[in-house]
């Protein structure tokens, strides 16, 4: 019998990477439906921490495995400022998946990217030309087509899910400066570590004990959430962005569907309108940067050859 390691050698890099994309984003969307199920039965801010604390319990078993490599790191200070600015992201965003319509609220999701692009440039000081700045106009003119402010369709709430993605793309520059140091797997976990202590204490102004059936929806909520995490690290690891960005929007047709199926949710035209212009926005801003760093790449070898000699 061949092993799964021997199967897994077999299989071509991209390929692979592509199927742990496409997991991964089913895994979050499937995570979405647990979400908007556990707000049914606690507040937000206790789903939220469950999450983390089911997550890290899911967690653990992989990183604390035999062989795996050590989980210190010098930068304590930043992984609170991470986790924390993560955790109020964290809160507008499954709230917005608990009251909006959740191809409106996973679909807003999406304009992370632009706001990380805005971020690089204001805090690591990165360089982006024309046509990333006409991307990023784009995909923000696909956010306002979905919000549609000062029309009779305009939801405040909405306001909430963009908040979520304006944070998020705090997260990634943070996440960015980590990795330089520590490994995925390191920041992952210390993420974790100062979630559960930090999210309880908004859970426990709020707090309601779940029905059995609200402990299975978080507990499912934690253990999607932290496969999801798995997945798409991993995926980045094997592929490249660029190839790999448009897999991940996989996750919207899915939550789509569940939302019509299971809460009869009617998609808005807006919203597809929308959703269509982000998405391609974002998929031409992560082919940029792999175009980017596949040009950097020489330079960085050749300057790495004059340090070695």
């Amino acid at each position: 019998m061949v092993s799964i390691t021997a199967a897994n050698r077999a299989t071509p890099a991209p390929l692979r990477a592509a199927l742990l994309m496409f997991a991964s984003a089913m895994a979050f969307g499937l995570m979405a439906i647990a979400i908007r199920y556990a707000t049914g039965h606690v507040p937000t801010q206790e789903v939220a921490f469950f999450r983390n604390g089911f997550g890290l319990l899911a967690l653990l078993p992989v990183l604390l495995r035999p062989g795996h490599g050590s989980l210190r790191t010098q930068q304590l200070p930043r992984y609170f400022l991470r986790s924390a600015i993560g955790l109020a992201s964290m809160l507008c965003g499954f709230w917005a998946i608990g009251h909006l319509p959740l191809s409106q609220a996973i679909s807003l999701s999406y304009s992370t990217p632009l706001f990380v692009t805005i971020a690089a440039v204001l805090w690591l000081g990165e360089k982006v030309r024309v046509r990333r700045w006409a991307a990023v106009i784009a995909g923000f003119i696909g956010v306002l087509v979905i919000v549609r402010p000062g029309v009779s369709g305009f939801q405040a709430g909405s306001l909430i899910a963009v908040a979520a993605a304006m944070l998020s793309a705090l997260v990634a520059i943070q996440i960015k400066q980590l990795t330089r140091v520590d490994g995925p797997d390191t920041v992952v976990f210390y993420t974790y570590v100062f979630w559960v202590p930090l999210s309880l204490v908004p859970a426990l102004f709020v707090w309601v004990w779940p029905s059995l059936t609200g402990w299975l929806w978080l507990v499912a909520t934690g253990v999607l959430g932290t496969v999801g995490q798995l997945f798409w690290t991993r995926a980045l690891k094997l592929g490249e962005v660029s190839a790999l960005t448009p897999i991940s929007f996989t996750q919207l047709p899915l939550v789509v569907t569940l939302g019509w199926l299971l809460f009869g949710e009617v998609l808005d035209g807006w919203t597809v309108a929308g959703a269509l212009i982000i998405l391609g926005s974002n998929a031409y801003i992560a082919h940029r940067e792999a175009v980017l760093a596949r040009r950097a790449a020489p330079h960085a070898a050749c300057t790495s050859g004059k340090l070695d000699g």
